[in-house]
């Protein structure tokens, strides 16, 4: 009867752990976690998707936040740091691809912006030209941090000094959750709208 039991507790208890191992969500091959920590603060994974050019699937990306966001203004004023992390799904010349973030957020932001944007935008420039290639499996992580700006992290280093202004982070996440966003469906994705 003890042996029976043991063995059902068993059982049960890798059910368990099998279930909590499926709560991590994978996209495209890729493990997104449900969770990140950011400055010592537990962020819940906000939504995830892919972006595509054209028929081509190019990075899986992913948005954790401290509370939930519909826009992004909203995500902007939220307290605490936020995290959108971006892991290449296929080959991209980094040079290129740094003009196609200078791009979106040209796309998204009044001409009048721009103009104090531009700073950010040739030290953003730099990081990507620095990088030849981002390569399947190579990330980029954008993490916001009250006090401290926002900190780019491309293929496990940090980039050089934080991006301080509030504006430029707005900037930069208005490539994925402004009014022209990079993909509409992923837009939708990331804020978690099906």
């Amino acid at each position: 009867m003890k042996l029976t039991f043991r063995l059902c507790t068993g059982i049960v208890a890798s059910c368990i752990a099998a279930t909590s191992l499926a709560a991590t969500t994978e996209i495209a091959g890729i493990k997104i976690e449900d969770s990140a920590t950011v400055a010592n603060t537990k962020l819940a994974l906000h939504g995830a998707g892919i972006r595509y050019k054209g028929p081509f699937k190019v990075y899986v990306a992913d948005l954790y936040t401290a509370k939930k966001v519909s826009n992004l203004d909203e995500l902007v004023a939220a307290p605490g740091p936020k995290r959108l992390t971006l892991t290449m799904l296929r080959e991209v010349e980094a040079g290129p691809f740094g003009k196609l973030l200078t791009r979106g957020i040209e796309d998204n932001n009044p001409k009048s912006e721009i103009s104090k944007l531009i700073p950010g935008l040739i030290r953003m420039g730099d990081i990507f030209s620095a990088h030849k290639a981002l390569a399947p499996g190579d990330t980029i992580v954008l993490d916001w941090i009250p006090g401290a700006g926002l900190i780019v992290t491309v293929k496990g280093k940090v980039q050089g000094e934080a991006f301080k202004e509030p504006e430029f982070f707005k900037a930069m996440m208005s490539i994925w959750l402004g009014p022209v966003p990079a993909d509409f469906r992923l837009k939708d994705s990331l804020l978690g709208i099906k």
